[in-house]
């Protein structure tokens, strides 16, 4: 009997994320992953100058570098990477499901940062990187549309892509249902919406909170303004334009802490 198209598809989507592979670079992040034991590692390339900073981490790693000439960098990378004389194959990281994700750990009201159609790993990078540091649950982005795993990302998480939980899900709507089944409070960040960010938080702080943002220009799509419990903006002192979608979203985690 042959499969049904859908089927198919779904297994082939499975097969080529199993045989996906990120070239991370950089001596920051090459080691904040190399120092991840859940972070599968394939291959190391490193120039002796890199392969002597980076040496405590290669040993506990146990991995064998590859050595190569700074002056022809022999890892598949930019050009314009700037890549310290670091360069390490990993496989992408697998946190799990949204659900026990979302959970929290259990001292506080988890706080989420999730990100519509957000494609400029600059931007998922430092966005990671918030999130880190204002104690968040998750980032959460889409399969499609939204920035995978890449070195330019890992490098402007500057180590956080190794510890932030960062998931990629089918279909944003049907997550944003799955965390109000949770409990969450789903606010959609919108220029143009009349309430600010601190008056709808002051009926929730004790509530989870998942904060919903967009990519800069369209900003959030309708489907995902219906679907957010409540809009809200970040006042601004002056009508001068908006927050790059990373502030914006640093300004929101620190404005939703418990």
């Amino acid at each position: 009997m042959k499969k049904p198209k859908w089927v198919v598809e779904k297994e082939q989507a499975k097969k080529a994320a199993g045989s996906e592979t990120v070239w991370l670079f950089g001596l920051h992040a090459v080691r904040d992953a190399l120092e991840n034991p859940a972070r599968e590692k394939l291959r190391l390339i490193v120039t002796q100058n890199a392969a002597d900073k980076l040496a405590p981490a290669i040993a506990a790693a146990g991995i064998d570098p590859e050595m190569s000439d700074p002056r022809r960098f022999s890892a598949p990378l930019d050009p314009q990477s700037v890549h310290q004389g670091a360069a390490m194959e990993v496989k992408p990281l697998n946190w799990g499901r949204l659900e026990d994700v979302c959970l929290g750990d259990g001292t506080a009201p988890p706080r989420l940062v999730l990100l519509d159609r957000v494609t400029d790993p600059h931007n998922v990078g430092a966005i990671l990187r918030s999130a880190e540091v204002f104690g968040a649950a998750a980032v959460i982005g889409t399969i499609h549309h939204s920035a995978p795993e890449t070195g330019a990302l890992a490098k402007t998480a500057s180590g956080a892509l190794e510890r932030q939980p960062y998931l990629r899900i089918r279909n944003l709507a049907e997550g944003m249902n799955k965390l109000r089944d949770m409990g969450y409070v789903l606010l959609g960040l919108d220029g143009e919406a009349e309430i600010e960010l601190e008056s709808a938080l002051d009926g929730c702080r004790d509530r989870p909170v998942a904060l919903v943002l967009g990519a800069e220009g369209p900003g959030l799509r309708p489907k995902t303004k219906d679907t957010c419990d409540q809009l809200v903006k970040i006042p601004f002192a002056r009508d001068f334009g908006s927050l790059n979608v990373s502030n914006a979203a640093a300004v929101s985690l620190y404005a939703a802490r418990p």
